[in-house]
């Protein structure tokens, strides 16, 4: 076997070393390579402005609710959101409410009856001091917010008709602080609850609100069959508005609905109850209301760029595309690196500074959330925050700027993008993005830049690939 291997090894040096006995040209043809191209290096200045956007696509994973103060414009801002409530179809299946015979929570007619219910909204975190006595008003819903459509920040469930009117409907206020919320599993919870009388839209009562969601189900089964069932069928979700206080503002990881009655298991009689989820499987929309004539007037200051969340100023950017093209129109541009510069907060303040910068073309800052596009690092790119360098950094958008080279001319926005926060979610196992929306949390950067810029202007530096003819 040893013999074997030898004769092997032997023979496939024989192969390689004959294949050319003359090896003079082995570096020559690597080196020859290289000698085609001359690399230049070069930077351009580029010029940046501050622009307000109305309302921005309502998408994000979570929803907000709050009242704070902004100390850039001296206004404030509200966060207000809806959300209906998802089942599945495993809740018919896997018979996670028991058969009608084994309730025991009755009224004095036999009637079933839900012994409490309750409205839960969960934070996820918050913004401002735990201690701010903060209000919130929660509204039934009269129909169900469509599907189908975009909703921005704007939209306005209350204006628009979407909230039930009348005696009847349910209209919960709640006074509240984070710092008194109701712990659960690590997250804080207001819980509203709906243990009044409740008239359903038929005129039909119930002595709670629960009682309503557990006869719906015995009623016909296939209301709780999916989320469009349900929605429609027996409960289109709720409008939460805040309505008092400031200084706080919290991100709502879910809402759930909780009913609870008691059944027989086992001979035996014990608490049970069924918890419907608002997440974000279901329509949920963000309604932000803030000062646009504030907003307009921060923008207009031309010593520096603002990028501001939730809606919202972006940073516009044009690129000096002809200048970077003139007299290389037949190079390749191998790089274009361009680097945005962020003045350190000197305002004390809930806004954070935003995590992630999208960069579009001016003529998709819409469009791109809309179509849920995912940076291709082509002509949409994303770039993080370094708090060491106080810097966003994008790296390489050559090819951006060689797409602008190819459409010059056919707008007037052609060679512009627009820096805008966003969120993201990331695949933890192949490091690429599966979720990009517009930010909906509080956030704010100045940027050094504008045209009364009196810092190191905004450069892009490129690398060219010259071709040695």
């Amino acid at each position: 076997m040893k013999n074997k291997w030898i004769t092997i090894i032997v023979m496939a040096f024989l192969a390689m070393t004959s294949c050319d006995d003359n090896t003079d040209t082995l570096g020559n043809s690597l080196s020859n390579e290289v000698d085609k191209f001359t690399i230049i290096t070069d930077t351009f200045n580029v010029s940046t402005r501050s622009i307000t956007v109305d309302s921005v696509l309502s998408r994000s994973s979570y929803s907000y609710l709050g009242h704070v103060k902004d100390p850039e414009t001296n206004t404030y801002v509200t966060s207000n959101f809806s959300t209906q409530f998802g089942v599945g179809e495993l809740l018919v299946d896997m018979k996670l409410l028991p058969e009608a015979d084994s309730i025991v929570s009755r009224d004095a007619n036999n009637n079933i009856i839900a012994d409490s219910c309750f409205f839960n909204i969960y934070f996820n975190s918050l913004v401002g001091d735990t201690l701010n006595p903060m209000k919130l008003t929660a509204m039934e819903l009269e129909k169900p917010v469509k599907e189908g459509r975009d909703y921005y920040s704007n939209f306005d469930p209350e204006k628009s008709g979407y909230v039930r009117t009348g005696t009847n409907a349910i209209v919960k206020n709640k006074m509240y602080t984070f710092q008194g919320l109701i712990a659960s599993d690590s997250l804080r919870a207001v819980s509203i609850p709906l243990n009044d009388k409740y008239v359903d839209k038929n005129g039909v009562e119930y002595n709670n609100f629960g009682t309503y969601l557990l006869r719906k189900y015995y009623e016909n089964k296939d209301n709780y069959k999916n989320s469009y069932n349900f929605v429609n069928n027996v409960f289109p979700g709720f409008y939460v508005k805040s309505t008092s206080g400031v200084g706080t503002m919290g991100e709502v990881l879910i809402t759930a609905l909780q009913f609870h009655f008691k059944a027989y298991s086992n001979d035996s009689i014990v608490k049970s109850g069924l918890r419907i989820g608002g997440t974000e499987e279901v329509m949920q929309t963000t309604n932000i209301v803030n000062d646009k004539e504030r907003m307009k007037l921060l923008a207009s200051d031309n010593s520096c760029t603002y990028i501001k969340s939730p809606a919202g100023i972006y940073t516009e950017v044009t690129l000096p595309v002809e200048d970077i093209k003139l007299n290389h129109e037949n190079d390749t541009i191998s790089s274009a690196k361009i680097v945005f510069t962020r003045y350190n907060n000197d305002q004390k303040s809930e806004y954070s500074t935003p995590k992630y910068l999208l960069m579009v073309p001016r003529d998709s800052m819409f469009t791109f959330f809309e179509k849920r596009n995912l940076p291709d690092n082509m002509t949409s790119y994303v770039a993080s925050f370094n708090s060491s360098s106080n810097t966003y950094t994008f790296n390489n958008i050559s090819s951006l700027v060689n797409d602008m080279w190819a459409k010059r001319g056919k707008s007037t926005e052609w060679n512009k993008v627009v820096l805008i926060p966003v969120s993201v979610s990331i695949n933890s196992s192949t490091a690429s993005y599966t979720n990009v929306s517009n930010a909906m949390e509080l956030t704010s950067a100045r940027l050094v830049g504008g045209s009364k810029n009196t810092h190191q202007p905004v450069r892009i530096s490129v690398i060219y690939n010259k071709f040695n003819r």
